[in-house]
């Protein structure tokens, strides 16, 4: 039985990682902390109120003593640490708060994890996993093969910068205090409870309340989709087979254009409004409510500072050494989420206000 702390679980991967392990080992005790900044929703985890076995704590990574407290309380022997700024458009406007979280909130937990596994001479067999980004890496031309894990580190943007900051301190905990740690990046992910400023949520919210849908630049800027629990089931082999010390990309094989995807929400979405006549009435904002098309709202706007234009993902590390496999298809995936956000309006809408940005 394993006794957790994952950090940022109120978050979007966080919570659905919350949800995926506790469903797989619902014997193991799963501690959440999280600071509930503007991304962490305590009700992204309303379901798990009841659940034997878990247990909320509201505070901050840069809290180390309050870390240790929860270290020793707990007993933890596995840290899963989610908890990041990660919104690129955020560190451009603010990057103090990103190096303050992601790298001095890394440091603190890695030295309250070395305190309680290392210096006090615990002996607890232990592990702390950092969840990374494929943005550490930069961009790719046109041509270029897939990020690997021994690709270097060329971050283009203060968000970028924080968490290449981050990975190298969880390496240099290892190597220079044995401290067991392993690394994973990932490539973009989408699912439920994605906090409504990223791509594919804003545009769902912004189709059913009418809104234009800004693409930044051509829209023709690639990324790598990765389904949320495609993405915990690699943390779960990493967590079961990785060795210490290692870095394992995470990606889905999906690589697509930003103005595709958005084109295929609006299908999607236009898709549902047919098949469900109860849409127009909830969303009587939306154009395919009055039999119009959502493609209609696309507007192209300047383009980002700095914006990659390329991000795929060479799984082939853990898929060989840990035997890995997504197995969610893009197309099934994006489905259950344009399905989930249509039967979810009152948790994006709770949310909407909260928004500083309004472009994908």
């Amino acid at each position: 039985m394993r006794r957790l702390l994952v950090t940022g679980g109120a978050g979007f991967i966080g919570s659905n990682f919350v949800y995926f392990w506790k469903k797989k080992c619902p014997a193991d005790l799963v501690v959440v902390l999280d600071a509930l900044t503007y991304a962490g929703n305590i009700a992204n985890l309303d379901a798990m109120k009841n659940v034997p076995g878990f247990e909320f704590v509201h505070g901050d990574i840069l809290d180390t003593k309050l870390v240790e407290r929860i270290f020793t309380d707990q007993g933890i022997d596995t840290l899963v640490h989610f908890a990041a700024e990660s919104h690129v458009d955020r560190s451009i406007h603010g990057p103090d708060a990103f190096v303050r979280t992601n790298v001095t909130g890394t440091l603190s937990l890695l030295n309250a994890a070395k305190a309680a596994w290392l210096d006090r001479g615990s002996g607890i067999p232990h592990r702390f996993h950092h969840v990374s980004t494929d943005e550490v890496y930069g961009t790719l031309g046109p041509d270029d093969p897939p990020f690997s894990e021994e690709t270097p580190y060329a971050p283009n943007s203060p968000y970028a910068a924080s968490k290449a900051g981050s990975d190298h301190l969880v390496r240099a905990f290892h190597k220079t205090y044995g401290l067991v740690t392993t690394t994973s990046n990932c490539s973009n992910n989408y699912g439920p409870f994605q906090f409504p400023e990223k791509l594919i949520p804003l545009c769902i919210a912004n189709i059913l309340d009418g809104k234009s849908l800004p693409v930044y630049g051509d829209g023709r800027q690639i990324r790598d989709w990765l389904y949320v629990d495609d993405h915990n089931r690699g943390i779960e082999l990493i967590l079961e087979k990785g060795q210490a010390g290692e870095t394992y990309n995470i990606g889905g094989s999906n690589e697509c254009m930003n103005i595709e995807i958005v084109r295929l929400i609006c299908d999607l979405t236009d898709l549902r409004f047919r098949e469900r006549a109860s849409l127009s009435e909830k969303f009587p904002k939306a154009l395919p409510a009055a039999g119009r098309a959502s493609r209609e709202l696309i507007s192209h706007v300047r383009d980002r500072a700095g914006h990659d234009q390329r991000y795929a993902i060479d799984a082939r590390k853990i898929k060989t050494a840990l035997g890995y496999h997504p197995k969610e298809s893009f197309e099934a995936g994006i489905q259950k989420t344009v399905d989930w956000y249509l039967d979810h309006e009152n948790w994006w809408r709770a949310l909407m206000d909260t928004l500083c940005f309004s472009k994908t």
